[in-house]
């Protein structure tokens, strides 16, 4: 849209949806360089959950998504003005509900490195780095979106810190 809308304000623009997410963004980008790539998340049992598990597939990503069936899969609202800014809305679903006991040391033991942000139940990330760091794989942190919640003990187990602008 040309501006963002003004609080109680309304604007006609074009409207576009497709499988994103900062996690799966991050796992497409490391997948099209030809590293293979695992992906852990959740989904609901919704549409969303099927067009995820289909792209990710398509991008040659393993996907390991739990199934809640009691939540939506996340999703994003994402306005685009002319200067190319951008003002989002993230509603997490599922993947609040990630727990410790959906990420494999398995499978996070096998790997090279372990990219987390805060899209996510925290805890689990949180468990996601420490089996990380306990199995020696390097772990790089975006700590976006920045959360109130969000615990700075977190940090004793990130190598790698790639903060956004605002965080």
């Amino acid at each position: 849209l040309p501006e963002f809308p003004k609080p109680g304000q309304t604007l006609i623009g074009k409207f576009q949806s497709g499988p994103g997410g900062k996690g799966s963004n991050q796992a497409v980008a490391a997948a099209r360089t030809g590293t293979p790539t695992t992906f852990i998340g959740a989904t609901g049992q919704d549409a969303f959950a099927g067009v995820a598990r289909d792209f990710h597939k398509k991008e040659g990503i393993d996907s390991q998504l739990a199934i809640k069936p009691d939540d939506a899969t996340g999703t994003a609202g994402i306005l685009v003005n002319q200067h190319g800014e951008n003002e989002i809305v993230v509603a997490l679903g599922a993947n609040a509900s990630l727990t410790p006991s959906d990420i494999l040391e398995e499978i996070i033991s096998k790997t090279r490195i372990v990219v987390t942000q805060l899209e996510c139940n925290l805890e689990a990330t949180n468990h996601a780095l420490k089996l990380a760091r306990l199995n020696g794989v390097t772990t790089l942190l975006n700590p976006a979106p920045m959360r109130d919640d969000f615990p700075i003990e977190m940090l004793e187990n990130v190598d790698i810190l790639v903060p956004n602008e605002t965080e």
